[in-house]
């Protein structure tokens, strides 16, 4: 059995929920799911440039678990920037 997931000290607050290619009705596009906490992830270690530990510190996880939550969150970013999906933004952090 798992461990219950904790949750995390997330402050990004996103202006938007949806981001998607210019000119394509969004009902047209697949969607790739982006949590809170992988939107939070990019935010400390691209925006602000925090180095993966001190962001983890940041957000009250360990390197280790930031580090793969980085790595989920880039892969979502690209294959929607390669391919050409909505990147759907979900805004409410799941309590497993």
């Amino acid at each position: 059995m798992a461990r219950p997931k904790k949750l995390r000290c997330v402050k990004c607050k996103p202006d938007a929920t949806y981001f998607k290619p210019r000119g394509i009705p969004l009902m047209e596009l697949e969607e790739i799911p982006i949590t809170i906490d992988e939107l939070e992830a990019i935010r400390l270690a691209d925006y602000e440039e925090l180095y993966h530990e001190d962001a983890a510190k940041k957000m009250k996880i360990s390197r280790q678990t930031f580090g793969r939550i980085l790595n989920n969150a880039h892969k979502k970013v690209s294959e929607c920037l390669i391919k050409g999906k909505a990147l759907k933004i979900e805004t409410k952090q799941k309590e497993e």
